[in-house]
């Protein structure tokens, strides 16, 4: 691998970090857990870990494609859009206490995630199957999502 390479592998680590500090952001904290959640909830030691996996996937995913076909093309436009819509999930859902806004965000989420895996999967397979765990993951967060706002919405609990 050659230094450009691995700069440019870092990069795509730090935008996934970056990404990540939503979660720092806008923490769960007491709110979250006063809410009625489904039984089916992960345990909450269960989100950084997936969360963090994840993110490597994504920045090895990006970083694959960057080597075939460089950065200004279709997909990244539709990888950046993604890395956006993944960072507001948080700041809506948390940080403005609007689940609703949040569901939205991660079902848009989800469909530009399936669209960039589908725009790697010609240039890069690898880099189109690293994107799977992250589409299954989002439909269970906008499946969590979507419940806890459910179970809550008529006690007052949301912004």
């Amino acid at each position: 691998m050659t230094v450009p390479s691995l700069l440019a592998l870092g990069g795509f680590l730090l935008l996934s970090a970056l990404v990540a500090t939503s979660g720092i952001l806008f923490k769960p904290g007491a709110w979250y857990r006063g809410l009625r959640k489904p039984a089916w909830t992960p345990p909450n030691l269960a989100f950084p870990i997936v969360w963090g996996i994840l993110y490597v996937l994504i920045a090895v995913s990006g970083w694959r494609v960057w080597r075939e076909v460089g950065l200004a093309t279709i997909p990244f436009g539709l990888f950046a859009v993604q890395m956006v819509l993944n960072f507001l999930w948080s700041w809506l859902f948390f940080g403005r206490r609007r689940p609703d806004l949040a569901f939205l965000d991660v079902v848009v989420l989800a469909l530009t995630v399936a669209a960039t895996l589908l725009a790697f999967w010609p240039i890069d397979r690898t880099a189109g199957l690293l994107l799977v765990p992250y589409l299954a993951w989002l439909g269970l967060a906008a499946a969590l999502n979507l419940s806890v706002w459910r179970r809550n919405r008529d006690r007052g609990v949301f912004a």
